[in-house]
């Protein structure tokens, strides 16, 4: 499948050349929080998109606008189709669309004349009316979807999901099938997430699955590294064109790279913990192997998923230990995490680009903050440098909560 424009945004910056400068300089996005009152919790850094230009914050509007950024990007580098129609469907990875407690707190105020305690029925009813009508799209999950189907002019219905941790890759794999299949020749796959905020914050830290280390915020993410204590809730948003390879190449397309393979199994062993044999992350990534036909020793360089949480990693080695063998010890495996957090929904389109951008620009982003080895995770983990290294084919793995796992096969455009 070609993929023949992407786009990117991070708590790094807007777009592929900024975001890729600032990862392979090992630069960090994570910052303290002043998005909102941090008081009281134990967490207090994230990597927060802070430089959108929005009238008021909640997650989907931030979320629409990150993932109109990297729409943009992508259409104008595939020149496919015209403005405001993009001739295929959307396939878009976004998270549960909740509003923030302040903009609750006001619905709740502004219904509290019609009931002493209202119900939901009753801010919705609220947010249709006066000044918070321009909240009311935001209470259902597919306003983000809608919003930029229309702007971008997609055909068909959008299709929204949410698949944890693994969305990213998940919505991508759909624009693969979706072509596969013939339904189209082409299709817009996204991912956006931007639903730091307090609340979020502290679920995760109910799981002891965030990092505590605030100071310096830079260091918080620690992907491998013996010390590690948690992921960083952070944001983004990454978008792909993909077309058929027949369809591109008969149109002149500039092919950035294809996603040569695809696997997907789900985990029921534990809402937020995988199996402890590994077997389903081991199968996704042996599936999208198979999807690709290529051998386990034709990967030359891994996207972890590395999340920086204790088991996450270990249970990542392991997998890639069980399909890779003895080969894994030589082959080079990093983490995006370890410099823009983790970006939850978006994390697999995200990191998903920056495959891409490592195939091209013939370097490997570092994992940073490796000062401690996990002498049980022996990987070569480019440690707190970037690498100079001619690569081809990369896989890309993103494991969610609930047990939902996606590994992608990405190349560079076929001789």
């Amino acid at each position: 499948m070609a993929v023949t424009g992407f786009g990117v945004l991070t708590s790094l910056g807007t777009g592929k050349k900024q975001n890729w400068q600032a990862i392979t300089e090992g630069k960090s996005g994570l910052h303290t929080i002043t998005r909102f009152a941090t008081d009281g919790l134990k967490t207090t850094v994230a990597g927060t998109v802070d430089f959108m230009d929005l009238e008021s914050y909640s997650a989907p509007l931030l979320s629409t606008a990150m993932a109109a950024e990297t729409i943009r990007e992508a259409v104008d580098e595939a020149g496919l189709g015209t403005k405001g129609q993009f001739p295929g469907p959307l396939f878009l990875a976004t998270p549960p669309t909740e509003l923030e407690w302040p903009q609750r707190k006001a619905l709740f105020a502004e219904s509290n004349g019609a009931k002493p305690d209202p119900d939901y029925q009753d801010l919705l009813r609220a947010a249709r009316t006066g000044r918070f009508k321009n909240l009311y799209p935001y209470f259902q999950f597919a306003s983000v979807g809608e919003a930029l189907a229309e702007e971008f002019g997609t055909k068909g219905l959008p299709i929204s999901l949410s698949t944890a941790c693994a969305s990213g890759a998940t919505a991508i794999m759909l624009g693969v099938e979706a072509i596969r299949r013939g339904d189209t020749e082409a299709a817009l796959c996204v991912a956006t997430d931007g639903s730091v905020h307090a609340e979020a914050l502290i679920r995760f830290s109910l799981l002891s699955a965030l990092s505590t280390y605030n100071e310096p915020p830079h260091k918080a993410s620690r992907p491998f590294a013996k010390d590690r204590a948690g992921f960083v809730m952070a944001e983004g948003a990454g978008a792909f064109v993909l077309e058929s390879y027949s369809a591109a190449k008969a149109r002149g397309a500039k092919i950035l790279g294809v996603i040569r393979g695809c696997g997907e199994r789900a985990d029921e062993f534990h809402r937020t913990r995988t199996h402890p044999e590994g077997k389903p992350i081991i199968n996704t990534i042996r599936g999208a192997l198979n999807d690709a036909a290529i051998a386990p020793d034709e990967i030359d360089y891994v996207n972890a998923h590395g999340t920086g949480t204790q088991e996450n990693d270990k249970m990542e080695y392991l997998a890639l230990k069980a399909v890779l063998g003895d080969a894994i010890e030589t082959t080079p495996v990093s983490s995006n995490k370890s410099m823009i957090g983790h970006t939850l929904t978006a994390a697999g389109a995200i990191e998903a680009a920056f495959s891409l951008m490592a195939i091209h620009n013939s370097t490997l982003p570092p994992t940073m903050n490796y000062d401690i080895p996990d002498p049980d995770i022996p990987l070569d983990v480019v440690a707190n440098k970037s690498r100079a290294a001619t690569v081809d084919t990369i896989l890309s793995n993103s494991f969610g909560f609930g047990g939902q796992n996606a590994s992608l096969i990405l190349s560079g455009e076929p001789a």
